[in-house]
C-alpha cells in the first residue's frame, strides 16, 4: 500500500512547473488529486493525464485563489467529489513573468496582485478547507514559501515580502489549528530549474559554486519533501519552514 493511499490532496497552481511535480508525486504516493488553477491549458491537461496514469483520480477546478467565493466553491466541489479533504498544498503564486524592478518602480497594482495571490490566496484556500479537515480531526497544510525571504532578492521586493508573509501565516495557522490535529508547515525552495525561473534568469549560467551540493534544485527535490510532510511520520512537525536549496542558506 502507498504511504498516502486514498488520501485527497488539493494543489493550488498544480497544473504546471513545481505545482505539477507536487501533484504527480502526491498521486504516486497514493493520493487522489484536485488541481485548483486559473490556467486551463495544455500544461494542465498533461498533468492530469500523468496523474491518471498512476491509477489515481484527478479533477481540476478553475479557481482564482484570491477570490473568497471561488475558493469556498473549490473546496466544496472537492469535498462533494471525494467526501473528504486531507491535504492542501498552497502553491499558487504570482512569479511567472515578473520583471526585475527597483522597489520604487513597482506599481501599486502589481504589488497588490502579488500580495493578493501569494498571501491572501494562501489564507483563503486554508480557510476554505478548514471545516472539512476539522470535521475529520486531521489535516496537512503545506505552504510553498521561498528561500528569498531569508536571503533577500534584488528586483522582486513584493515577491520577497509575500513569501515572508506566507511564513508568518504558516506559524500562526500551526498554533491555531494544532488542537484539531492539523499540521501546517512551509517549504522554502531555493533557485529551481523551472519554466517560471527561466523567464527571469539564465539557468545555464547560474552560479552553483556557493551551493555545497553544486547543482540547481529541481521540482522533484521539493515535491519529495511535500510528500514526506503529509505522512504519519511527519505528524509531530508543525509550524516549521524547511529550506530546500542544497545548503546555500543555512540557519
Amino acid at each position: 500500500m502507498s504511504i498516502l493511499e486514498n488520501q485527497v490532496a488539493i494543489v493550488t497552481g498544480g497544473g504546471r512547473g513545481l505545482g505539477a511535480s507536487i501533484s504527480i508525486s502526491l498521486a504516486k504516493a497514493g493520493c487522489n488529486i484536485a488541481i485548483a488553477t486559473k490556467d486551463i491549458d495544455q500544461n494542465l491537461f498533461e498533468t492530469v493525464n500523468s496523474i491518471k496514469v498512476t491509477g489515481k483520480e484527478c479533477i481540476w477546478v478553475e479557481t482564482d485563489v484570491s477570490d473568497p467565493a471561488q475558493t469556498q466553491d473549490m473546496a466544496k466541489k472537492v469535498y462533494d467529489k471525494f467526501r473528504k479533504i486531507d491535504i492542501l498544498v498552497n502553491n499558487a503564486a504570482v512569479y511567472f513573468g515578473l520583471q526585475r524592478k527597483k522597489f520604487h518602480e513597482i506599481s501599486p497594482r502589481e504589488w497588490d496582485l502579488v500580495m493578493s495571490v501569494n498571501v491572501k490566496g494562501t489564507w483563503l484556500s486554508s480557510c476554505a478547507v478548514f471545516p472539512y479537515m476539522k470535521e475529520n480531526n486531521s489535516g496537512r497544510i503545506i505552504n510553498i514559501a521561498s528561500e528569498v525571504f531569508f536571503t533577500g532578492s534584488h528586483g522582486f521586493p513584493h515577491y520577497v515580502a509575500s513569501k515572508g508573509a506566507v511564513i508568518g501565516l504558516t506559524r500562526a495557522l500551526a498554533a491555531e489549528l494544532g488542537p484539531f490535529n492539523i499540521c501546517v508547515n512551509a517549504v522554502a525552495p531555493g533557485f529551481l530549474d523551472t519554466e517560471a525561473s527561466r523567464t527571469i534568469a539564465d539557468v545555464e549560467r547560474y552560479d552553483t559554486s556557493k551551493t555545497p551540493l553544486r547543482r540547481i534544485g529541481t521540482p522533484q527535490d521539493i515535491a519529495g519533501l511535500v510528500v514526506f510532510l503529509c505522512t504519519e511520520e511527519a505528524g509531530f512537525i508543525t509550524g516549521q519552514t524547511i529550506v530546500v536549496d542544497g545548503g546555500r542558506y543555512m540557519h
